[in-house]
């Protein structure tokens, strides 16, 4: 049983977290409005891969520790833990509300017929810095994962 519920759960993590580091992509600076706007229902879609993989991850990882000798005050797990919320933090409460403004933005500017880059560059920006700190937090929980006590 130990044996699929580790399959489950690097599947889960693999599928769940991977493609969303496609989204720097997608965020990518000098996009057209149209390109943008595309880019941002795309990003959207790929949301659905951490939001059901990475549940599943969480929930397997917490089998695999209550089936195990592991405990949940080892730190590796508790540093994982902190990661995931954190992730989710910067990645749902921040950056979501950040996204509904840029594509707000987007409309605008074809309302105003001007140059779209001047009134969402900035929402742009902050949507990347987010990006790149959920993706560097990520990059460490993987990273955790695979050097835990071996």
């Amino acid at each position: 049983m130990m044996g699929w519920l580790v399959t489950i759960h690097v599947l889960s993590a693999v599928l769940g977290i991977g493609p969303t580091y496609f989204g720097h992509v997608l965020l990518r600076k000098k996009q057209s409005r149209e390109q943008l706007l595309e880019s941002l229902k795309l990003f959207g879609l790929l949301n659905y891969f951490p939001k059901i993989g990475g549940s599943l991850a969480v929930v397997s990882g917490i089998l695999l520790v209550l089936l195990s000798d592991w405990k949940f005050s080892e730190l590796w797990i508790v540093g994982s833990l902190i990661l995931y919320v954190l992730i989710q933090v910067v990645a749902v409460a921040m950056m979501g509300p950040v996204l509904k403004r840029l594509v707000q933005a987007l409309g605008e500017d074809e309302d105003r017929e001007r140059d779209p880059a001047a009134g969402s560059s900035s929402l742009l920006a902050q949507a990347n810095r987010l990006y790149n700190t959920a993706s560097i937090m990520g990059t460490i929980l993987i990273l955790l994962m695979i050097v835990k006590p071996i």
